[in-house]
């Protein structure tokens, strides 16, 4: 199979590191700084117990050829949608597709933008740029979760380069049960300018209120999550002490964010089927000015 990464950052770069490393025909994309040091040095991965550095095909959107049998879309959710019709060449009808972007919406921006199968999918993973093609992963979470027709594609590569992950038989579902998480601690820890485990330590109240109006909007729209609640305050306070959001990062760094995607889109969805969310709404009008 021929395979095209999208984006390397923290996500697409330690997925394709590893595909790359497992012999599997993947060219990664990337731009800039990354790009070049990527080309010059190999493409090095970072974990707490392992560390290694791999020569891998890599180039820009622009430079990109050929048609792919599969494609993970790994960049920011505002940058999807213009990537993925610039991609349009790069797809066919029998192409496999997914986006790894934080949200639960993205099936839907490739579906309008590309006529290939598009597979439903999000991972867990704390992982950012360290540096110019240096990808640093922090704790021991990492699984993709996937689920549509091409799935079983997409299992073939991880089962390959020794990733875990799981085919859903309810994507929708587990996309919301990641969600539920990243959304509330990426707006807290944007908000307040602490890790997740700070917030978990000195906001557990406002991090469980935030919590279950976002889990009271999934509810609304079909989707129960109300166990993830109590879930995600657990996880919150396992994760290594430093560890943060990418959208906290990009705050920090003064960085395009996706606010819109993990917070824009839940205080319209919650206008939308009727949901209080004062603290939500609260939340997102403070970050929007920032």
């Amino acid at each position: 199979m021929k395979v095209a990464v999208v984006g390397l950052g923290g996500v697409g770069g330690y997925i394709a590191g590893y595909f790359a490393k497992s012999g599997i025909d993947v060219v990664g994309v990337a731009r800039g700084e990354h790009l070049q040091a990527i080309k010059r040095n190999g493409l090095e991965i970072v974990e707490d117990k392992n560390r290694f550095v791999v020569d891998m095909n890599v180039c820009s959107l622009a430079e990109l050829e050929g048609v792919f049998d599969v494609v993970l879309f790994c960049v920011k959710s505002y940058d999807l949608e213009d990537t993925a019709k610039k991609m349009r060449f790069h797809v066919g009808k029998e192409s496999v597709v997914v986006s790894f972007a934080n949200g639960v919406n993205n099936g839907d921006v490739l579906r309008e933008s590309l006529d290939a199968k598009v597979v439903d999918g999000c991972v867990y993973i704390l992982s950012h740029i360290e540096k110019a093609g240096v990808i640093r992963k922090k704790g021991d979470v990492f699984a993709a979760v996937f689920g549509g027709e091409g799935s079983e594609r997409l299992a073939q590569l991880f089962e390959k380069s020794n990733l875990r992950y799981k085919i859903s038989l309810d994507i929708q579902k587990d996309l919301w049960k990641k969600y539920i998480f990243i959304a509330a601690f990426a707006n807290l820890t944007s908000y307040y300018d602490e890790s997740i485990n700070s917030i978990w330590q000195n906001r557990y109240e406002e991090a469980k209120t935030l919590l279950e109006e976002i889990a009271a909007i999934a509810k609304e729209k079909g989707i129960d999550i109300d166990k993830e609640v109590e879930k995600s305050l657990k996880t919150a306070s396992v994760l290594p002490k430093e560890a943060s959001t990418s959208m906290h990062l990009d705050f920090q760094n003064k960085k395009k964010t996706e606010l819109e995607a993990l917070s824009g889109y839940l205080v319209e969805e919650a206008r939308k089927v009727g949901v209080e969310s004062p603290l939500l709404s609260a939340i997102y009008e403070e970050l929007r000015k920032r």
